[in-house]
């Protein structure tokens, strides 16, 4: 997952197939066979939003565990270095938010937290607990 952004706006995606109408996430995708994970955020940016992004920065993670007990990563990337023109793809709409309108904005799956990790240095981790047959909820870390 990747937060593009500039001074004034980020990047969202209104995500296709998702119980939230109009639910809003950040870009991102899966890493392919053979595919290192800067070069899978990069092709999954061109992909999701038609943008060319450069010099992508590990920034932090989402994980939790799963029923079986694997544990599954969710790997945060930020950039505000990229060219191209936005588009949106099959995954969803893709457009700029005003940083003024993110209070209202319909971010969807703690994507206000993951955001928290993005833009700030106390945080670098949103991690679920398996605890009785069940997911808790999730918790920031630093």
């Amino acid at each position: 997952m990747c937060l593009i952004y500039d001074e004034n706006r980020i990047l969202v995606e209104e995500k296709v197939g998702t119980n939230y109408a109009g639910g809003l996430v950040f870009p991102g995708g899966h890493v392919e066979g053979g595919e290192s994970l800067t070069a899978s955020v990069i092709r999954e940016m061109k992909e999701e939003t038609g943008l060319d992004i450069v010099e992508p920065q590990p920034c932090g993670y989402k994980d939790w565990i799963q029923d079986d007990g694997t544990r599954y990563l969710v790997l945060l990337y930020k950039t505000n270095k990229f060219s191209g023109e936005l588009k949106s793809s099959e995954e969803g709409r893709v457009f700029w938010l005003d940083r003024k309108d993110i209070p209202d904005a319909n971010l969807i799956w703690n994507m206000r937290e993951l955001l928290e990790i993005f833009e700030g240095d106390t945080y670098s981790e949103f991690f679920f607990e398996y605890k009785n047959g069940a997911h808790e909820p999730g918790k920031l870390l630093g």
